[in-house]
Formats: structure tokens, C-alpha cells, sequence
């Protein structure tokens, strides 16, 4: 049973008391050097952050737009996630030659697999760039601000000059009080030297996603190729591996608890300055109401997946997609509710009107506007998860966008093989039989506990989900989505490309699908009663969020402030520390090899474990990898502040040696993203001494190991 119990109520122990105060995504040109100190830092600012010479900035990319990698020996050598590249991985797949299953290690250069569009990002430097973004502002709001500042960011862009292979880009911080540019390098000739099998790089997969403890070797290694000039380029053959400015020192010291860590990375998005109303609609309102269209989904998907083998595999990966931020919601919401985080905003908020009275006034601002638009934010959140969860809606939405486009004449060939591409990926795996229950069951819902003001006509006969089965497979005799129906002579399950062959007569059919125009009634009535509703009073929320934060920064002198997270470049810090997220549950720091064995379930796809690492551990064989307990530590946790975007993070020590790879959060902390905690959340790591275990004893690729500092 999970724990109700507030913070009030949990006793802590004396070594659980925090020096660390707000966490943070601190950009690195404006860090917190003193609390890093404080905690136990032994290099500066300057080491982290220079554009001036080389520092650890340096070695530090963003991998493929969305996740982040390090750069770690002399030759271009990149350590991230597994799962962040797991799609390139996943590419140079085939039947006979599974490097998904089988993992894959390049023998020597000349056997690293090109990666075709894959990119990574240096940034050559920051600037703050507010006075020039904001000039002629005053007084401007709305659309009038909105395409000021446009105009004023593209001169700024355009009057700056750069070498060919650069660009440059202005992001916004402090929901636009502040104003950022950014010197990126573009890296484009990636190749993938190495990736231990899933049943390492994605151990535990599902189940342990998001919970500790973790066992999982979560890391993949590419390189960088340059031309003779140690310059971007394009893939070629006579491309050579780059040459990095600094490159990450790799320490396999043992690490202790209390240790200081800090992660340099690219996280996507945090919330840290909301309103206390804005976190209770959250915790109370648009979380909840997501999670419970995924519960139903879930449930559904779980009772067919557990007695059909082939199921379970063709839904897999759909049920971890689904599962993931089901489960980090789940997390959320405990967690906001466990720190108290509403009151604690509260407290906040009334301290800053003691001392600047006129923040009133912007608090009650916000509290009407997120009042006002609740019942509209409520709709939009069950509205926005029927067609991620029900494949039959987002396929019917689908069409229904491809019927529009074709009206308005701006669909054109490359269109169309965009859009046949996406629906064979998603035909590939779709089961209308089993879909069709989901969808059942989400109509249901939505029909339930959506307000009467925003169903479209018809809709309440949908309340009943079991009469939903049949009314669904009704449908879908004389649907196209579900592949019953014949247009073109053919059905979108026997010949996609003979489908669209008669765009005209598909159309036609397409205006007559009965699953499309229940998915039309649906967006209807949410775009009448719902879209601009919601949207009008998010540009008022955003208004008066930008007031309040900068009076926050401005009343508030004892707090040193860091922006959200808006995948830029960031620095977090913390110490090395295990948890006690509940009443009578503690957690150890780390995780061992002799952990993976006390999972292992033979044959099975999430904790099945490699023959050679079953050797290994039977014969101990563990070099110099090995803690001062013998075993081989695997993961381990920290007070680091990270969220997605942060994965394939290097977790650097006191001296920024590379320490561990980050790539996941502690369920409980997961609220980290709206309210950070030290005492519950922790970030989860890949132990560096893990990592070169795997490569050195698993992989048997030493010739790596060769390339790399390896600090003993």
C-alpha cells in the first residue's frame, strides 16, 4: 500500500539533514559556485565553463537533438545511454545479425558503423543578450510583444558573424525576462563503436523503469569524425576522428556516500516557479485524470499481453510508451503531495507579499485565471490522451488531418510518403480486435467524467464501455482505419500504397468512415468548447508567470534563481546518497552485479542475463572493477536535479572526473520537474566502474580502454 503519510509525519534521521538547498539547472555561465563548494567542489566556475580556453564544456554534447553524451578519450570517443541509442542501434539490426540482442563492438576504427543524420552539438559559447531581444518592448503585450521580440532576435542572429560551420540560436529564460544566444557546432558524421546487448543496456526494461534499485547497464559509445581540419563534415570515408579540447578523465575509485557529483547535460523542461494554485491542479487534477485513462489502457493491453506470447511482443513496446509516463505521473503526484508542495509555495508566496505587497496582486491574478481555466484544462487533458492511448483514435486522427490537407490543397508527394511511412509503423503492430477494447474503454471514460458542456452530440451513449465493444466493432466493418473496409482494391493492412493510388476516391471514402467521423464529432467539440478557451487563459497565465518571476527574482535577495529548463546546456549538482522515500523503506546508494543475479529470470525479455557476465560472476572475475566489497558496483543514486534530456548525462566528482552516466530518476523524486526535494529525489546512474567492466571484461574491446584516462 502506498504511503499517505506527509512530510510532518515521516521521522529523519540526522544523517538524512540537507546542506543542499534548491537543487537547480544552473546555466554555467552563472552557476552556483559557492553552494557547489560548500558541498564539496574542489575545481571553479572557470573549469566547468570557459569559452575562452578549454574546459569541461568541451567534452559535453547534445546527442541526436534529445538526449546528452561525453566526450571521453583523445579520438572523438562518446559514452551515452543505451536507450539513447538505441534507435541507431536498433538500424543496423537484422535477423541474422540482432546487435539489439547480441550487442554490437567495432574491433577497430575501420568496423564503426556510420549513423546517417545523427548529430551532435557543441556550444562554442553564451552570451546574455536581454537588452538587445527586449529592445522597444516597453509597454508592448500579447502579439504586439510576441512579434517584437521576433523581429529583434533575428537581426541579432543575423549580425553575428560565425565560422560556416556554426549557428546561432537565442532562447528565452525566466518565462522572457532574460534572453540567452547560443554558438553551436555541428558534428555530423557519427558512428556507433559500441553497445552492450539489451539484456545489459536495458536490464530490469519495464518493470524497473523509474525504481530503485536499478541494475541495468544503460550505455552505448559513438564517435565523432571530423575532416582534416578537425572540422564538421559531412560522412566520408576520408573523415577522422575529431579531436576534442578536453576530453572526460574516467575515475573507477570507489565512491562513498556523501561524495559530491555534479551533472552537466542538456535537460528538457522543469516547472520550478509555478504558483502553489498551478501545482495543486496539477497534483489534484490534470495529473490524476491522465493517469486514469492510462490505468484502463494498461489493464487492457496487460490481461491480452499476459495469455498471447505474440501479443506481448508486438505490444511491448507500445506498453512501455504508454507505462512510462503513466508511471512517472503516479510518481508526481505522491511525491508533490509527500514534500508538501503546495504548502510550501503557499508559505513562500505569502513571505514574498510581506515583503513586496504588491505580488499580491499578481497572486490573485494567477489563482483566478487557473481557476477559470480548470474545468477547460481538465477536458484538454482527457481529450489529449485518447489518441496516445486508443490506436484506432490516432489513426482516425490521423486520416482526419490527411482528409483536411488534401481540401486545402497542401498535402503533396512528400507528404505522402511522410504519412504512408508513420501509418505502416503503426499497422505493423496494431490489432484492431485488441485496440478496440482500449477504445471502448477510454470513450468510456471521457464520456463519464468529462462535463456535459463539452461532449459532442451523441456521445453519451458511450458511457457503457462494454456496449462501447460492440458498437466499436460495428464500425469498424465499414471502416478503412481498421482494415476491413476495401478502397482502391485494397486495405490499409494488405497494400498502403494501392490505397492511396486514387487519392480522390480514398477521400471520398475517407468523409464516410464511420471511426473518422466519430473522431471528428469528438475534436469538434473540443476545439468549440474547449481549444480557445484553454488557450486565451494560458497567454493571460503566461503574462502574469512572467511578472511573478520577475518579482520573485527581485523581492526575493536571498535566493540565488536558475531559468527552467528548456534543453539548454545546464549544470546540477548533489551529493552521492541513498533514500528513505517511505515509512520503513531505506535504500542503499548502490546497486552490484551480485544484484543482477538475484533478478535473473532466465529466457525472460526484461531480466535475462548474458551467458559470459553469468561466468564472470561465477568466477569473480571481476579485474580491477571491483569495490572494496568485492563486488562490481552497477548503479548508483545521487541528489542530482536532472529530467529527461539529462540521459546519457556524464556525473562528474569534486574534481570533474566522470564518475557515472546518468539515465534515469527515483520514482518517488520523479515531482523534481515541478518541485525538487533533496530529501526524496534522486537521480540514478550507470557506474562508471560497471561501464568499463563491460568493455573490458564482457566485450573483450581493450582496445578502447587504451584511448581513455582511466584515473585508478
Amino acid at each position: 500500500m502506498k504511503s499517505k503519510l506527509l512530510l510532518s509525519a515521516i521521522l529523519l534521521p540526522a544523517a538524512m539533514a540537507f546542506a543542499q538547498q534548491y537543487g537547480g539547472m544552473w546555466m554555467p555561465t552563472e552557476l552556483n559556485e559557492k553552494e557547489m563548494k560548500d558541498l564539496g567542489m574542489k575545481i571553479s566556475a572557470k573549469d566547468i565553463f570557459d569559452p575562452s580556453k578549454a574546459s569541461i564544456k568541451d567534452a559535453v554534447v547534445q546527442f541526436d537533438g534529445g538526449c546528452t553524451a561525453e566526450v571521453i578519450s583523445g579520438q572523438g570517443l562518446l559514452l551515452t545511454n543505451h536507450h539513447c541509442g538505441y534507435d541507431n542501434i536498433q538500424s543496423h539490426s537484422t535477423v541474422e545479425n540482432d546487435l539489439l540482442t547480441n550487442g554490437f563492438w567495432a574491433k577497430n576504427m575501420e568496423g564503426e558503423l556510420p549513423n546517417p543524420g545523427v548529430t551532435v552539438d557543441f556550444i562554442a559559447d553564451i552570451k546574455e543578450v536581454t537588452p538587445q531581444i527586449l529592445a522597444g518592448t516597453d509597454g508592448l503585450t500579447g502579439a504586439a510583444l510576441d512579434a517584437k521580440v521576433k523581429q529583434n532576435t533575428e537581426a541579432y542572429i543575423a549580425s553575428q558573424k560565425v565560422e560556416n560551420y556554426q549557428k546561432v540560436t537565442v532562447k528565452s529564460m525566466y518565462y522572457g525576462n532574460k534572453y540567452y544566444a547560443y554558438v553551436i557546432e555541428t558534428y555530423k558524421d557519427i558512428r556507433l563503436v559500441g553497445a552492450p546487448p539489451q539484456s545489459i543496456g536495458k536490464f530490469g526494461s519495464d518493470t524497473d523503469n523509474w525504481v530503485w534499485p536499478r541494475h541495468t547497464g544503460d550505455f552505448s559509445m559513438f564517435r565523432i569524425y571530423a575532416d582534416k581540419n578537425n572540422k564538421p563534415a559531412e560522412y566520408s570515408k576520408d573523415n577522422v576522428p575529431y579531436k576534442p579540447k578536453h576530453f572526460l578523465p574516467i575515475s573507477i575509485k570507489d565512491k562513498q556516500e556523501n561524495d559530491f557529483t555534479f551533472v552537466f547535460g542538456f535537460p528538457g523542461r522543469t516547472t520550478e516557479y509555478l504558483p502553489a494554485i498551478a501545482v495543486e491542479k496539477i497534483m489534484n487534477e490534470t495529473d490524476p485524470a491522465m493517469i486514469s485513462v492510462r490505468d484502463v489502457t494498461l489493464k487492457v493491453l496487460d490481461e491480452k499481453m499476459r495469455t498471447d506470447n505474440a501479443t506481448r511482443i508486438k505490444y511491448s513496446s507500445k506498453y512501455a510508451r504508454i507505462a512510462n509516463s503513466w508511471k512517472k505521473w503516479i510518481g508526481e503526484v505522491e511525491g508533490l503531495k509527500k514534500s508538501n508542495a503546495v504548502g510550501k509555495k503557499q508559505q513562500y508566496e505569502q513571505s514574498l507579499i510581506s515583503k513586496n505587497p504588491q505580488i499580491k496582486a499578481t497572486i490573485d491574478g494567477l489563482n483566478k485565471a487557473y481557476n477559470e481555466q480548470a474545468p477547460y484544462a481538465l477536458n484538454r487533458a482527457y481529450y489529449s490522451e485518447l489518441p496516445r492511448n486508443a490506436e484506432t483514435l490516432a489513426l482516425a486522427s490521423l486520416f482526419s488531418s490527411y482528409v483536411e490537407a488534401v481540401d486545402n490543397g497542401t498535402f503533396n508527394a512528400k507528404s505522402l510518403d511522410g504519412f504512408k511511412t508513420r501509418l505502416s509503423e503503426i499497422y505493423k503492430d496494431y490489432e484492431s480486435d485488441l485496440d478496440a477494447k482500449v477504445t471502448a474503454q477510454v470513450l468510456a471514460l471521457y464520456a463519464t467524467k468529462s462535463a456535459p458542456q463539452f461532449l459532442p452530440s451523441g456521445l453519451e451513449k458511450f458511457k457503457d464501455a462494454k456496449a462501447n465493444v460492440a458498437v466499436l466493432e460495428n464500425y469498424a466493418k465499414n471502416s478503412i482505419i481498421t482494415g476491413q473496409a476495401n478502397v482502391n482494391g485494397a486495405t490499409t493492412y494488405s497494400d498502403i500504397n494501392k490505397v492511396f493510388a486514387d487519392q480522390a476516391s480514398l477521400v471520398k471514402a475517407l468523409k464516410n468512415d464511420p471511426l473518422i467521423q466519430l473522431w471528428n464529432n469528438i475534436k469538434g467539440a473540443y476545439v468549440s468548447t474547449t481549444h480557445s478557451k484553454v488557450t486565451s487563459l494560458q497567454a493571460d497565465i503566461d503574462a502574469l508567470q512572467k511578472t511573478f518571476m520577475a518579482q520573485q527574482m527581485a523581492t526575493d535577495k536571498d535566493r540565488k534563481f536558475f531559468p527552467d529548463a528548456n534543453s539548454t546546456l545546464r549544470v546540477t549538482y548533489g551529493k552521492v546518497k541513498g533514500s528513505n522515500p517511505r515509512d520503513a523503506v531505506s535504500y542503499g546508494y548502490k546497486t552490484n552485479l551480485a544484484g543482477v543475479m538475484e533478478k535473473y529470470v532466465p529466457g525472460d525479455y526484461e531480466f535475462d542475463v548474458p551467458k559470459k557476465l553469468i561466468s564472470l560472476y561465477n568466477a569473480k572475475d571481476y579485474g580491477i572493477y571491483k569495490d572494496k566489497t568485492g563486488d562490481v558496483p552497477v548503479n548508483f543514486t545521487a541528489t542530482n536535479h536532472t529530467t529527461g534530456g539529462n540521459s546519457g548525462s556524464p556525473a562528474l566528482d569534486a574534481y570533474g572526473n566522470l564518475v557515472g552516466l546518468n539515465f534515469d530518476r527515483q520514482w518517488e523524486g520523479t515531482m523534481s520537474d515541478i518541485n525538487y526535494d533533496p530529501k526524496f529525489s534522486r537521480n540514478i546512474m550507470v557506474d562508471t566502474k560497471y561501464i568499463l567492466f563491460i568493455v573490458d571484461k564482457f566485450a573483450d574491446a581493450k582496445w578502447l580502454l587504451n584511448e581513455m584516462k582511466i584515473i585508478k
